[in-house]
């Protein structure tokens, strides 16, 4: 791996050409912008652009109608930006407004049925009674309790007999009864006490209730049976809104976010007066490329400058791989990725790690495992450790074969070796030795010669900057 060479880019263009501009700079995938308050922050007269995002809450709106009802309204790549944010807005408020009717036409038909649900239960301990609700509850002259009371009380019901009331069983539990009392006027407020010391519950007949207990039964379950159905309707109905606007819904999406993404990236754009820049990094070998493109839009210009070229920018640091070293970068980025004037040590930790690793750990059989291992792990886990395991592998076996050792055995290389792969002989151990601590003293040597090699350029790069400055 190395470090890329990198070019800085000045694009210039005037502030009619926020959107277009803006659009383009997202879509660049090779291009790093540098933050617009790096300059504004240290020029009098410049700022950083900052205009209203009006597709931010249209964007809420709709996800939030996305989650709750489970919709399939995915961010798609869309070429087409052109959209009249008034009018989207509208065709969601619409649908939405919509929706809500039906939602609430279900809220209340929901109370309805709990109401109903509620009435029944009470009314079903009064089946076969012959209570007419709308003669009784309606009476001028006199009061009507319908209620519950505990089963071991009904003896004691018997004591107030010469009180004036009459009181019915509407059906007998092992623990309650439901009952019911008729009273006069003048009357009512004694007998409430007596029923009250009796543990009387008295149960309320909604105004709904009518006839006799059968038929106000059968009308509640059929009011509900129909509010059910009613639910259901209301439901298809929602659920064809969502079908006939679901493309329309994505389209809004998707153009939204895309819209949303150049106003977010309105913090590269340095503005002074009329005009606008953006400044950036990239590839020394794709900057005429980019230059090319963005100047085919009318009074945009675009200045290739060194990659040194501000004393207010720092470089980024884009690391180019090769198939070998790629996987060894993590082990160099566990201590930092280096600057853009450094060198990129992950080539030489790659070629010693794997050298060193050969030496220590030389065996056939086992590098051949080791590599079908890291193979499995890379493809399946995406383990960047597996991949390391494939390359470590090939030195394993190539000092496998100088040691002639096959998972340890010897003398089964043997079978299989040739006149030009024979392993070393006991007697050449201080060779293999020496060779070992030569190799190990040169790649010392070449660090050292890299590490002053550098320290030497950076003093170089240090001293021409402060002449450029002075």
């Amino acid at each position: 791996m190395a470090i890329a060479k990198l070019k800085l880019l000045e694009i210039e263009f005037p502030s009619t050409q926020y959107d277009a501009l803006l659009l383009k700079l997202i879509n660049l995938d090779d291009f790093h912008p540098e933050l617009a308050s790096k300059f504004a922050d240290s020029v009098q007269g410049l700022s950083v652009l900052n205009r209203e995002n009006p597709y931010a809450g249209l964007i809420d709106h709709i996800e939030e109608i996305r989650d709750k009802y489970h919709l399939d309204i995915k961010n798609s790549d869309v070429d087409n930006v052109r959209i009249n944010i008034i009018q989207a807005d509208t065709d969601f408020c619409n649908m939405v407004e919509a929706v809500k009717k039906n939602e609430n036409v279900k809220k209340e038909l929901e109370k309805m049925i709990v109401e109903n649900e509620a009435a029944i239960t009470q009314l079903e301990h009064m089946i076969n009674s012959d209570i007419d609700f709308d003669s009784m509850l309606n009476c001028k002259y006199l009061k009507v309790r319908f209620g519950r009371i505990p089963t071991s009380n009904l003896e004691k019901v018997d004591y107030y007999s010469q009180y004036p009331f009459l009181f019915k069983i509407l059906h007998k539990g092992k623990k309650e009864t439901y009952c019911g009392y008729i009273v006069t006027l003048d009357k009512a407020p004694e007998i409430d006490n007596i029923f009250s010391s009796l543990y009387f519950e008295q149960i309320e007949i909604p105004d709904f209730v009518h006839g006799t207990p059968d038929d106000a039964l059968q009308v509640l379950k059929e009011e509900n049976d129909t509010a059910r159905n009613y639910m259901k309707v209301l439901d298809e109905r929602t659920q064809a809104l969502f079908n006939d606007n679901l493309p329309r819904l994505n389209e809004i999406y998707s153009i939204s976010k895309k819209l949303t993404k150049t106003y977010d990236a309105q913090k590269y754009v340095v503005v002074f007066g009329d005009t606008a820049a953006v400044y950036g990094f990239c590839e020394e070998k794709k900057a005429n490329e980019i230059k090319a493109d963005f100047e085919k839009m009318d009074h945009v210009h675009v200045e290739i400058k060194p990659a040194n070229g501000d004393s207010r920018l720092t470089p980024p640091t884009k690391l180019t791989s090769n198939w070998f070293s790629e996987p060894f970068s993590m082990f160099v980025e566990m201590y930092g990725v280096p600057s853009y004037t450094d060198f990129d040590p992950t080539t030489l930790v790659a070629i010693t790690y794997t050298f060193l690793f050969g030496m220590m750990y030389g065996d056939i059989g086992q590098g051949i495992v080791l590599a079908i291992v890291g193979y499995i792990a890379y493809k399946w886990k995406g383990m960047q450790l597996g991949a390391v395991g494939v390359r470590l592998s090939i030195a394993c076996v190539i000092f496998g074969c100088v040691f002639g050792s096959i998972f340890g055995s010897e003398d089964l290389f043997q079978l299989f070796a040739t006149p030009l792969l024979l392993p070393l002989e006991s007697s050449n151990t201080m060779t293999l030795l020496m060779i070992a601590v030569g190799t190990g003293v040169a790649l010392i040597l070449i660090a050292m010669i890299f590490n002053i090699y550098i320290n030497i350029k950076k003093k170089i790069w240090v001293k021409h900057c402060f002449h450029k400055m002075v």
